[in-house]
């Protein structure tokens, strides 16, 4: 069994969107968006953000293809891999 290295995560920011991105470590990024300049623009205006999903990816192509497919999604459908999860 491997250890996965990459992480697709979904973020619920204080307006209630949701961000997604990829990681190789979740609590790290997740206190950068909340924290540092090295969030994304996106959730520096947002925050607090909140982890409200995350996916094991076995490398980074692997996560890169997840994160579009996922940023591709309707905010219902969204929803629906969040409370699914």
């Amino acid at each position: 069994m491997t250890i996965s290295s990459w992480f697709i995560y979904i973020l619920q920011c204080a307006d209630k969107t949701y961000y997604t991105g990829i990681t190789t470590d979740l609590d790290r990024r997740v206190e950068e968006h909340n924290s540092s300049a090295k969030g994304a623009r996106y959730t520096r205006a947002k925050r607090p953000v909140r982890l409200v999903y995350s996916e094991p990816c076995d490398n980074r192509s692997e996560a890169s293809k997840r994160e579009h497919q996922i940023k591709k999604l309707t905010r219902s459908q969204k929803e629906g891999l969040v409370v699914g999860g």
